[in-house]
């Protein structure tokens, strides 16, 4: 009997669990002076998930400070402020991962950069993201740049925002006041597309609603901080039936020279299999498929095995990187695309996509670059800027180039044909970079939108 989509996502999900749940993945983001670092290292100290060591160096150093008069206060920021110039300037500069553990789940924590020049960052931390914390100070309520964030947390289609209104111990916790930026992030999360914000009000330096329930806050109701993390679905957890089946093929596997001890050489003599990471849906024994190659014909063929650390397993679904093996021998190369049979769109050399603009140099059109899309890399013309996104009233205003920090949208014509997929429906095959290919650096990150009208 076959296996289901959907049994074969919930055996991916308990395999790739950890503790209770499986991994959350979720970024911070806020305007500079919100206390965005302060809150993480609340979350960090009041979870559990600092080291006495860390805990007594912290001590240390916010002694050495001067932090809170020397009266024994811990400056929690510098948890995370772990760069001299951050701590030098009070800001944070580059994206710092953390990685921590509750009873429910094992978190990785992208705490991004709060100045404007610093954006960019934030599209780093935010790209993998399975939710985005967004700190507004309650004292300012919404900024331009709470809205850049989200309007970059909204470019990715993070699926879950989480708003997290700071500072209310020194607002007197006033509740209506906090309705007032709560309505206000709704209406600019509707401009956006963005799904409803997750709203509460906390205190980073006192601690209210991070891990445990102010009593100061009888009118809020909801979770707390920690609570919300830990409840939330994964990307996995969300999408996985409901996907169809999609492996950038990484390597080919051609087993050469001897082999390991205890190894069969006659077993693989003749094998010939394709290494990669899914990214999206499931795949088993038997399931016919199509390759996608860069401007080639596409073919059909049927898996025959599928391969993970030694082991021969029936199905697999994404996250899952496995070896498959296929029942006619083909040429398949890096940069080719495994797919379900009859789920591919057509292959296009014409892409409309939103680039979140990375470089210090400007982009212009005519500008030739390279598109890393999944494990294939071709070259493009920027054919034309169609605009810039405006980040008042979320339209697109002409532009003649996109600067740095700039979201806008673009049209580039490819080199050769790609298997490409709107963003919104796609995460994870949507998505591609914009690469200098002379200093190899990367200029932008781009998501892919619908198919432009002149397209075949």
């Amino acid at each position: 009997m076959s296996t289901t989509n959907l049994e074969r996502t919930a055996h991916a999900t308990s395999a790739h669990t950890l503790g209770n749940r499986g991994l959350f993945r979720f970024a911070t983001a806020g305007s500079v002076d919100d206390g965005k670092s302060t809150l993480v290292g609340r979350l960090l100290h009041d979870a559990k998930a600092v080291l006495a060591d860390t805990l007594d160096a912290l001590a240390r150093a916010s002694a050495e400070s001067g932090f809170g008069g020397g009266d024994g206060t811990l400056d929690l920021a510098l948890l995370t402020d772990g760069l001299r110039a951050e701590r030098e300037q009070g800001i944070t500069i580059d994206v710092a991962y953390r990685y921590f553990s509750t009873g429910e789940r094992s978190f990785v924590l992208a705490d991004c950069p709060g100045h404007v020049q610093y954006t960019r960052n934030t599209v780093t931390g935010a790209s993998t993201a399975d939710a985005a914390i967004v700190l507004i100070d309650a004292r300012k309520g919404v900024l331009e740049q709470t809205r850049r964030h989200l309007g970059v947390i909204g470019l990715l289609r993070v699926p879950h925002v989480i708003v997290a209104v700071n500072k209310i111990d020194l607002i007197d916790y006033d509740g209506d006041r906090f309705a007032d930026i709560a309505a206000d992030v709704a209406r600019v999360a509707a401009g956006l597309g963005l799904p409803v914000p997750h709203t509460l009000p906390v205190s980073a330096l006192v601690g209210d609603n991070v891990v445990e329930r102010s009593a100061h806050t009888p009118w809020y109701t909801g979770h707390t901080l920690l609570g919300l993390l830990e409840s939330l679905p994964t990307r996995d957890e969300q999408a996985g039936a409901d996907e169809a089946f999609r492996f950038p093929v990484q390597l080919v596997l051609r087993p050469q020279g001897a082999l390991a001890p205890g190894l069969d050489p006659e077993a693989f003599r003749d094998y010939r299999a394709y290494a990669g990471a899914i990214t999206e849906g499931s795949i088993a024994v038997g399931d016919p498929v199509t390759i996608a190659s860069p401007g080639a014909p596409r073919r059909e063929t049927t898996v025959v095995g599928i391969d993970a650390a030694g082991r021969e397993l029936e199905s697999a679904a994404a996250p899952a990187s496995v070896a498959l093996r296929l029942a006619d021998e083909l040429d398949i190369a890096r940069g080719d695309t495994i797919a379900a049979a009859g789920t591919l769109p057509e292959s296009s050399a014409d892409l409309n996509a939103q680039l979140c603009w990375l470089a210090t140099a400007p982009l212009r059109p005519g500008v030739t670059v390279l598109i890393k899309h999944g494990t294939a890399t071709v070259r493009a013309k920027v054919s034309s800027i169609v605009g810039a996104l405006d980040l008042e009233d979320f339209g697109l205003l002409p532009a003649a180039s996109l600067e740095l920090n700039d979201i806008g949208t673009v049209q580039l014509r490819l080199a050769g044909e790609l298997p490409t997929e709107p963003y919104v429906r796609h995460h994870r095959t949507g998505a591609f970079l914009v690469i200098d290919p002379q200093s190899g650096n990367t200029l932008a990150a781009g998501l892919i939108g619908e198919r432009p009208a002149t397209a075949g």
